[in-house]
C-alpha cells in the first residue's frame, strides 16, 4: 500500500523544528506533501510564493517530499488530495491541547481512511517558533542552527533588501 502524508503549516519561516519533523515523517510514509496554508488571519512576513521556493530549496535532498500552499479548508485539502495521513507536531502540552481539537474536529471533516499522526519534535528544537525566529532576526539576533541554511540565507537577503 502506498502510503500519502501531508504536514501542513504555515512556515513563516520554516524552522530546524519544522525539518525534524519533515525528515522523520519523509522516512515513515511513501510520499510527503509539505502544505504551506495561507492563513488570512496571520500577518505572514513572507508570501507564500516566497515561502514555497525557500521551502523547496531546503528540503531538495529529500526525494519522496514536495511542497505546495494552499488556502481555505484543511479537510477540503485533505480529502481532494487523496491523503492517507496528516502529520502534525508536537513540542509542548500546549500544543497537544490545541491540536487535540483540531485533530478531533477534522476526524468528523476527513474522509474515513485518514487519520492524525503528532511526532514530537527533537526536545533541541521544543522552544522554536516561526514568531520568534522572525522576531530575533528582525532585531539583528543570531538564528543560525534554528532554521536551514537555505532558508537563513535568503531571510537575510530579504531583510538587506527592506
Amino acid at each position: 500500500m502506498h502510503t500519502k502524508a501531508l504536514y501542513t503549516g504555515s512556515f513563516d519561516p520554516l524552522t530546524n523544528g519544522h525539518m525534524n519533523i519533515i525528515e522523520r515523517a519523509a522516512c515513515l510514509y511513501d510520499t510527503l506533501t509539505v502544505g504551506i496554508i495561507s492563513n488570512p488571519s496571520k500577518k505572514a512576513q513572507y508570501p507564500i510564493e516566497e515561502r514555497e521556493r525557500m521551502i523547496k530549496q531546503a528540503l531538495e535532498h529529500l526525494d519522496n517530499v514536495e511542497v505546495a500552499h494552499f488556502s481555505g479548508l484543511l479537510a477540503d485539502y485533505v480529502n481532494s488530495g487523496d491523503f492517507d495521513v496528516v502529520i502534525r507536531g508536537l513540542r509542548a502540552t500546549m500544543d497537544f491541547e490545541y491540536e487535540i481539537q483540531m485533530a478531533q474536529m477534522n476526524a468528523r471533516l476527513f474522509d474515513e481512511r485518514v487519520e492524525t499522526v503528532f511526532l514530537m519534535t527533537d526536545p533541541k528544537y521544543s522552544f522554536l517558533s516561526s514568531s520568534m525566529i522572525k522576531e530575533v532576526h528582525s532585531l539583528g539576533g543570531d538564528v543560525k542552527g534554528l532554521v536551514p541554511d537555505a532558508i537563513l540565507a535568503r531571510m537575510d537577503e530579504l531583510a538587506q533588501n527592506e
